[in-house]
């Protein structure tokens, strides 16, 4: 009878988000207008990156890439030059949807992408909204 194969090694555990403090908030490469009741954390950073997640009871509404080089675009859809940023903009019927957006900068962090999470309804309305209202610094 041959001997059971090993469990494979369990994961390095991921470090817990870090919820961003007010002079921290401050020192950030961008601004945001979040409603009441969420929070922004700082999730693992990288050599030279950082994430962000903006969320609502544990439920992440956008997430904020800062860093040398991002994954941009991560939605398919038109992609809109407006108001100093790239966005991905899809259609749904008559309504357009702004899923991401990408700031270009010339000195360090270069660039700054937002994007929503998958979400429906009255909460994907609110994610862009989110999403919207970050501007980079």
């Amino acid at each position: 009878m041959p001997a059971p194969a090993a469990a494979p090694p369990a994961p390095a555990p991921v470090p817990a988000a870090t919820p961003v403090s007010p002079s921290a908030y401050a020192a950030l490469p961008f601004t945001v207008e979040m409603p009441m009741g969420f929070s922004l954390t700082a999730g693992r950073p990288g050599p030279d990156f950082q994430e962000y997640t903006i969320a609502r009871a544990g439920q992440a509404f956008v997430r904020i890439y800062v860093g040398p080089s991002s994954q941009f675009p991560i939605y398919s859809g038109d992609v809109i030059m407006a108001g100093g940023r790239a966005s991905v903009v899809t259609t749904d019927g008559l309504t357009r949807h702004a899923l991401e957006h990408m700031f270009q900068r010339p000195t360090a962090p270069r660039e700054i992408h937002v994007w929503t999470s998958s979400l429906d309804g009255a909460d994907q309305a609110l994610a862009e909204r989110i999403a919207n209202s970050v501007d980079a610094k």
